[in-house]
């Protein structure tokens, strides 16, 4: 289902494990049970990492699930799709060491790297508050069908 951005965030807010929401996104999408009661969410926005950043790649910034089964998967395909449908060549996501991606995995994904912990952002020339991932390995993954 098409999702305000407003509602993506709230969602997110209320049911991801470990990060807060995206500031923005290009587009959300979310996966309702047959009552219309949504039981998770995908936001899509352009990539953190600068060299992805090419005009025809979008990252999937984050999804929350209530525990609904499968959800995770259903979105990841359903993102997948939509940013086909915009025009976009390629879409990628991350998981922290810890994190299966079988919901990755079930929707077709593939792993393209494995990332190692980074020491942080903060430096003197430009402090910043750790937002709780520094020091986390991380796996970059591609949807399927990528370049």
């Amino acid at each position: 289902m098409p999702l305000r951005q407003k509602d993506a965030r709230e969602f997110v807010a209320a049911w991801h494990r470990h990060h807060q929401p995206p500031p923005g996104a290009v587009f959300s999408v979310g996966a309702a049970d047959d009552d219309g009661v949504l039981r998770a969410v995908a936001m899509v926005g352009r990539p953190v990492a600068r060299m992805f950043d090419n005009g025809q790649t979008l990252e999937v910034t984050r999804t929350a699930t209530d525990g609904t089964a499968n959800a995770n998967s259903l979105l990841y395909g359903a993102a997948w799709r939509a940013a086909q449908a915009l025009g976009y060549t390629r879409l990628v996501t991350y998981t922290q060491a810890g994190e299966s991606g079988a919901s990755l995995r079930g929707a077709g994904w593939r792993v393209l790297a494995q990332r190692p912990p980074r020491r942080g952002w903060d430096c003197p020339s430009r402090p910043r508050t750790s937002r709780g991932v520094d020091q986390v390995a991380r796996t970059l993954w591609e949807a399927p069908g990528g370049p």
